[in-house]
């Protein structure tokens, strides 16, 4: 899939020939020397299962990449994929199930939606002169926000025929790979044999020059950015196929794992320079981090620092083949290809021979007598996950278990891709919190046919079978927070409600608890409602906002504590005084401020019991023990009366 390649100005021979290899190839070394270190490091890296789950995993990151690989080379950049990913499968499940329109049409309409929001950036850039930095910022807020309002906060089911996307050929060959190497085809052939490939290597060389040579320029960047929208509606497909559901939140920040992935192969963010087959390196070298940091659990938050160093040494590698004398040129001449050719089929010989050798490392090694547990958590950027895990270490370590935690980062997707490699690890249990019960079931699934035991935590799992259920209900809990700061006001009063991330299950949930448990009090008037993401700013963010409409407000009711620490933040003096704030959760921060009186009172749920009994049952699980289908952890309204005896 080359389309160019980067040749010395001068001749080279011996040692500077090889140095000119590595420099003219650094993406392809890379790649050979990550497969290399994480065969030798983890014996679970090197099985059939786990290298189809880095090509599946790399998968929606490389098609999205592939449009970004003609924006870049034309000198462009494009902020908007991961959104218009998001906003082009949720057309596509819209329009199939809740309008009854044929599949087909709906893939055609799903398509046509990435075309459009393709030509909205070209024609901004190319006519409205805006920087392609903020016309495509300014699009991936606006697709974004169309998925939100078209599915309503909710992922919406995806129809079974185009599900079959996210299956395997044979029970073994996933279809997403088939997909990324088709798109990836259509991606080189476009970039080296036709007239708007070549067109985008003259742009992105130099605009001016393309300009004054007869170019149409404008004409030609609508064109290009047309291409990277139809690319990520495409991959949008894909990644919406994987999860069974199109979920409104799918691809969030996804389009800086297709650029870094463009950047990682080789082309230049000045313009000029890319192509198809660095692009698909650059992808495979993400998936290949994630997923063997994911097998040597590496923390979520180290990843993402080892991620960002592997960017800024692609960028400075870049820099050197530069310095170096290394030049771009045409790759349509038949000598060039046959070299790269050449190139990619010694790079593979070396990488079998090397990591051939280094398999005899785990052959020999004797496996852990510790039964093996993952436990994959929605989030750890929120203190009552980071209980959940605590409960969960503590009582790991108790047992003597070998238990991997790891951070979905609120990603359906990629809790998918963690869920898989704990599969072809052959873990003895899994644990799930699921980011949405609807995504996870595809995973789930594969566990189950593997026969691996799944216990679901704090959040069920809808359509596969799960062997234990350990939660606390959500719509209870919020029922019961509407009827404490209900009855704290006397069964009348003005109130505001802080909800959680939409999209969520957790904020869907805790919402119709709310609307549930106020039924019963009449007297009580919402003002507002508004989304702060769980988040403790944007809870302090949007509670200043509605103090301006709504300054006499008496209570408010937050989808979590985070939210409801912010809006203590924004009510000053009033909270606990003239404003009662009623949280959810019980964490740590949230007890503090109940003990202070500022916070009401919290609707606790006891995170590190859940994750405790969770570890328990997925013992017992593993072993092949009797456990019990569904294990409730009570919910517990913490005021200041009873906080002193809370451990949470």
């Amino acid at each position: 899939m080359a389309t160019d390649t980067l040749k010395s100005t001068t001749g080279a021979s011996g040692a500077s020939g090889i140095r000119r290899l590595l420099l003219d190839n650094g993406a392809l070394t890379a790649l050979i020397v990550l497969v290399i270190a994480m065969s030798a490091l983890s014996g679970d890296f090197l099985t059939t299962d786990n290298l189809l789950n880095v090509g599946v995993q790399a998968a929606v990151t490389a098609i999205l990449a592939f449009g970004v690989t003609f924006v870049i080379v034309s000198a462009g950049i494009d902020l908007s994929v991961g959104s218009v990913a998001a906003l082009s499968a949720t057309v596509l499940a819209w329009s199939a199930t809740q309008h009854g329109v044929p599949v087909v049409l709906a893939v055609i309409l799903a398509i046509a939606t990435g075309i459009a929001a393709g030509l909205v950036n070209g024609f901004l850039i190319a006519y409205g002169k805006l920087p392609p930095f903020i016309a495509t910022l300014a699009m991936l807020s606006v697709a974004r926000g169309l998925s939100l309002v078209i599915s309503q906060g909710s992922p919406i089911a995806f129809p079974d025929s185009v599900s079959h996307l996210g299956d395997t050929l044979g029970g073994w060959l996933p279809v997403p790979v088939l997909v990324m190497i088709a798109m990836g085809l259509i991606a080189a052939f476009v970039l080296s044999r036709t007239y708007i490939g070549r067109s985008m290597y003259a742009i992105g060389g130099n605009e001016e020059a393309a300009r004054l040579s007869g170019l149409r320029v404008s004409k030609q960047k609508l064109a290009i950015y047309a291409l990277s929208g139809v690319f990520a509606a495409a991959a949008g497909i894909v990644l919406a196929s994987r999860l069974s559901s199109a979920q409104p939140q799918a691809a969030d920040g996804y389009e800086l794992d297709a650029i870094a992935a463009v950047v990682i192969g080789g082309a230049s963010l000045a313009g000029g320079t890319g192509k198809a087959s660095g692009t698909l390196i650059g992808a495979l070298i993400l998936a290949v981090l994630r997923n063997g940091l994911n097998l040597l659990s590496v923390s979520a938050f180290w990843q993402q620092v080892v991620i960002g160093v592997v960017i800024a040494l692609a960028v400075l590698l870049d820099t050197v083949r530069r310095k170096a004398g290394a030049t771009p040129v045409s790759g349509a001449g038949g000598g060039g290809k046959g070299k790269q050719a050449t190139t990619y089929a010694l790079a593979a010989v070396v990488t079998v021979a090397i990591v051939g050798a280094t398999s005899f490392l785990h052959n020999d090694s004797s496996t852990s007598a510790k039964p093996k547990l993952g436990l994959s958590l929605s989030t750890l950027n929120n203190p009552f996950f980071v209980q959940i895990r605590s409960g969960a270490q503590a009582e790991a370590k108790k047992l003597g278990l070998d238990l991997t935690v790891t951070d979905a980062q609120n990603d359906a997707s990629q809790q998918a891709n963690q869920l898989q490699n704990f599969t072809s690890s052959n873990y003895g249990a899994i644990i799930v919190n699921p980011v949405d019960s609807d995504a996870a079931s595809n995973s789930v699934k594969a566990a189950d046919k593997a026969k691996i035991p799944v216990i679901a935590v704090d959040r069920g799992v809808n359509k596969a079978a799960v062997d234990t259920l350990v939660a606390s209900d959500n719509i209870a809990g919020g029922e019961l927070a509407a009827k404490t700061v209900a009855e704290k006001l006397g069964g009348t009063g003005k109130i505001v409600i802080l909800q959680g991330q939409a999209g969520t299950s957790a904020a869907r949930e805790r919402a119709e608890g709310f609307a549930k448990g106020l039924k019963a009090y009449p007297g009580i008037k919402v003002l507002a409602q508004q989304p702060a993401d769980f988040d403790r700013t944007k809870g302090l963010d949007v509670m200043s906002n509605l103090l301006q409409a709504h300054p006499d407000v008496q209570g408010v009711i937050a989808a979590n504590d985070e939210m409801a620490l912010g809006a203590i933040k924004a009510l000053g003096s009033k909270a606990g005084k003239s404003v009662s704030v009623v949280g959810f959760d019980g964490t740590p921060d949230g007890l503090t401020a109940v003990k202070k009186g500022t916070l009401y009172a919290s609707v606790a749920q006891q995170p590190s019991q859940l994750g405790k009994i969770a570890v328990d049952n997925a013992l017992r699980a593993a072993q092949g023990k009797k456990v019990e289908t569904t294990v409730k952890v009570p919910v517990k309204v913490v005021t200041k009366d009873n906080v002193a005896g809370f451990t949470g």
